[in-house]
């Protein structure tokens, strides 16, 4: 297929495929600007909407248990391994969440309940373009909230891996005039894009435009594979003992934490996972969904191992476009619904607390009488660490449109 230049500058950043040599011309050194000791910050986005009341389980809800007969995950005083991980008296986790119990009773996880986005779709593709965006229920925005707080804390020296997403492309999220690089494997990679790839070709097909912004981002693309190609990802072993999951997730966050100990200047990687769309046979203690939270117990529980100390500086998020009903449907799943629920960990985070508004599970209560109602805007979790963490005061910039007052902040990150 033929790409644009154009098309490949604005969509691919760095897009890595294959196992094919780079040209010569791409072997240059290229000076960083790494940033020791700099507050960072990871972002996973669960797509297809995970079901938050299964994964953190309001089991003192009585409602909960009337609403899904077949697939509610049983209290904890049931014991055993096929019951919720009591946190505080009234919420649990998913059992498959067994490794992130330490974190969580340790002061090093927290969770928001009830948490989403304001706007009523129940469009993955809306929802999830509104949430990356941070601008939900505008469909005109064109850049992503988090190139956007790239922008306001603008660094002209900045590394070419500033801002990673570890993919075959460069999310909505990342869009924007910030520089921002999609990595789908760091192990073996080649250019793709135009036909020219043969050695001076490609580069002079940049070098020669008089567009100078495209130039630029030519220019930042060749920087981030000439620093790529210093780094070994065939000899890297975990830290302390870390284990991570063989599945793509799991290989992204260890990547993560790589370029993080490499100091190439990393300070945002974004990462996704699919598959969280359980419209049938979505299963309670054991099936589709227990799967994949097994899976991203692991990795998180394994990239917190692997990174120790250096978490001290490093805040990790996870969102999902929405939640699902408060009823299971009749074919063992749950549909589209609203509020859901989001993961932090790090060491500014103030962990072992479900921070939620809880609005109840009563008829009367339900969110447009289904589903759970959104108490907490995820635009005042991300602009919390935006600001306490990051420092970034300007969420004006960042999240246009809705007032982050400080005042409604839940206390997720210390002072």
């Amino acid at each position: 297929m033929q790409i644009s230049r154009r098309y490949f500058l604005k969509n691919g950043g760095i897009a890595m495929l294959g196992m094919a040599a780079l040209p010569a011309f791409l072997q240059r050194a290229v000076a960083a600007t790494a940033a020791p000791g700099k507050k960072k910050m990871v972002v996973l986005f669960q797509r297809g909407a995970m079901d938050g009341l299964n994964v953190v389980v309001p089991f003192g809800e009585p409602n909960y248990y009337q609403f899904r007969p077949s697939i509610a995950i049983p209290q904890p005083s049931r014991g055993g391994q096929s019951a919720a991980i009591d946190l505080d008296g009234f919420f649990g986790l998913h059992p498959s969440l067994q490794p992130l119990q330490p974190l969580f009773k340790n002061g090093q996880l927290a969770v928001v309940q009830a948490v989403g986005s304001p706007d009523p779709t129940r469009s993955h593709f809306d929802a999830q373009d509104f949430m990356e965006s941070g601008t939900p229920g505008v469909k005109s925005t064109e850049d992503g909230w988090l190139n956007r707080m790239l922008q306001v804390a603008h660094e002209p020296q900045a590394s070419p891996f500033r801002a990673v997403a570890f993919g075959p492309y460069l999310p909505r999220t990342l869009e924007g005039s910030a520089p921002a690089v999609a990595i789908p494997d760091l192990k073996q990679f080649r250019m793709y894009g135009p036909e020219q790839t043969v050695e001076g070709g490609f580069e002079a097909m940049y070098a020669q435009t008089v567009d100078q912004a495209l130039r630029g981002v030519g220019q930042e693309t060749f920087e981030a594979i000439d620093q790529l190609k210093k780094i070994n990802p065939d000899n890297y072993q975990p830290e302390n003992g870390a284990q991570y999951p063989t599945s793509r997730f799991g290989k992204s966050l260890q990547e993560i934490a790589e370029l993080f100990k490499a100091d190439v200047g990393l300070e945002v990687a974004f990462l996704d996972s699919g598959g969280w769309d359980h419209h049938v046979n979505e299963g309670s203690v054991d099936g589709r969904l227990s799967n994949l939270l097994r899976d991203l117990g692991q990795g998180i529980a394994a990239f917190h191992q692997d990174m120790g100390d250096r978490m001290g500086d490093v805040v990790f998020v996870s969102m999902s476009e929405f939640g699902r009903t408060a009823h299971e449907n009749g074919n063992g799943g749950t549909d589209h619904g609203h509020a859901n629920c989001m993961f932090l960990m790090g060491g500014d985070i103030r962990g072992g607390k479900v921070y939620t508004r809880w609005p109840g599970m009563g008829a009367e209560q339900l969110y447009q009488g289904r589903d759970l109602a959104v108490t907490t805007d995820y635009r005042s979790v991300l602009g919390e660490i935006v600001s306490r963490h990051l420092g970034d005061r300007d969420l004006g910039n960042v999240f246009p449109g809705f007032a982050n007052d400080p005042g409604q902040f839940l206390g997720l990150v210390k002072a």
